[in-house]
């Protein structure tokens, strides 16, 4: 069987072509260079979009550990009769538990250390059925907020603050003034710390105390009313529908809000980087995938006189084509699958990464006060790896149409004029 006519032989020749020996060893770094290029540009638009999306999930997990999935309240800012309130959310399948809670501003002070701080009250049982603050807790126990005892939970950051830990005291301050003989006076508490908690965002563990909400309602003078309800859903992402439903089953006039709204700037602002690093990296896979042009047409200038004697012995144009094809082709490929391979192992080790990078630097790359969260987690997801790797090999491919269309016109008598 003839060479030109065998169904391998482009196969063969574009792979040949890829590995260059002698003079042509230049090309063949050229095409290493090409590889490289795609590989790096790949690797880091899966480590980036990997990083997006692990900080998108642990914001929206660390955010739900505080607050619930979605809250009831009413319009002034209290809510009447909430047990029966729950009760009647509660008869929605989707609403899994739902907690009151009774929410003010106050000032903690600590001898002359002093911070602004939102008090919540809170039911313990009640609410631990619709957030998870107790497994957040570093020292004490979320039950030890008893109603009459006066005890307060904090973050982390904010009993750092304070200098105080388990077992101290810290005055609570509130706006609401009381008259005294001295004229009027800000209304203040002591209570004692019981707990710690640190859910590893700093707008939460800086600025933020739990105590009873039977303690609370007697502080803030709100009798037996609360602030609003907390729910969690069987579905999450339903809570905008949920919530207003459940809202008019009600009756009433209510204010409705939940986590998709209550952090919308968040996580909108994620969704925005992310399509903006996507088209961004995604140029730098194009400029490498760019230099397969130049690698196939200075192939093509190199092989001039093989392509005339693969013509003058029975190949036609489209397997000429085919050949330059398949060489810019395996530089794709090649490269893709090596960026793939690395973006995902950097992808999946980035924490450890970044550590070590923390500790030879000596400095805190993530500081907790501006990114929200300490740590840089990384979610690989699969789906965007296959889009950015399909999306690699078509800017690859695409890139081999000119220099093998240029291949494939070349006319033997004028290649081999001067040879």
């Amino acid at each position: 069987m003839n060479f030109i006519t065998s169904r391998w032989y482009e196969w063969l020749v574009g792979l040949r072509y890829v590995r260059a020996h002698g003079v042509s060893r230049f090309v063949s770094f050229i095409s290493g260079v090409s590889m490289a290029g795609i590989g790096l540009g790949v690797a880091v638009l899966i480590v980036v979009l990997s990083v997006m999306n692990g900080f998108e999930t642990e914001l929206r997990e660390r955010i739900l550990a505080m607050t619930a999935h979605a809250t009831v309240s009413g319009l002034d800012g209290r809510l009447n009769d909430w047990e029966q309130a729950r009760n009647a959310a509660l008869t929605d399948p989707r609403v899994m538990e739902a907690a009151p809670y009774l929410s003010g501003e106050g000032m903690l002070v600590n001898g002359e250390r002093l911070s602004g701080a939102l008090v919540q009250g809170i039911e313990p049982e009640l609410e631990q059925s619709v957030a998870a603050l107790g497994n957040a807790m570093q020292t004490g126990q979320l039950g030890q907020l008893a109603k009459g005892e006066y005890n307060i939970i904090l973050g982390a950051a904010l009993a750092e603050h304070l200098q105080v830990t388990v077992g101290d005291s810290v005055v609570l301050v509130i706006a609401q003034g009381q008259i005294t003989p001295a004229g009027l006076m800000p209304r203040m508490r002591r209570f004692l710390v019981s707990g710690i908690f640190e859910i590893g965002m700093y707008e939460y563990d800086r600025h933020v105390g739990y105590i009873h909400m039977g303690d609370a309602a007697r502080l803030y003078r709100a009798g037996d009313n609360v602030s609003g309800l907390r729910l969690k859903l069987e579905d999450m992402f339903q809570a905008p529908q949920v919530v207003r439903e459940v809202a008019r089953s009600l009756g009433g006039s209510f204010f409705v809000s939940d986590w998709t709204r209550e952090h919308r700037n968040f996580f909108r602002s994620i969704q925005v980087t992310k399509r903006i690093m996507f088209v961004i990296l995604l140029l730098i896979v194009a400029v490498a995938a760019f230099n397969i042009v130049s690698t196939l047409v200075m192939v093509v200038q190199d092989k001039q006189a093989d392509i005339a004697i693969f013509r003058t012995l029975g190949a036609a144009p489209a397997s000429i084509l085919t050949v330059f094809m398949i060489q810019g082709l395996v530089i794709g490929v090649v490269g893709t699958l090596g960026g793939m391979l690395l973006g995902v192992l950097l992808a999946l080790n980035i924490e450890t990464l970044v550590n070590a990078m923390e500790v030879v630097l000596g400095m805190d790359l993530l500081a907790a006060d501006v990114y929200f969260i300490s740590d840089l987690p990384a979610r690989v997801n699969w789906l965007e790896v296959l889009q950015i790797c399909l999306f690699a090999l078509g800017i690859s491919l695409v890139s081999t149409i000119y220099p093998a269309w240029k291949a494939a016109r070349t006319q033997p008598a004028e290649a081999l004029r001067y040879d």
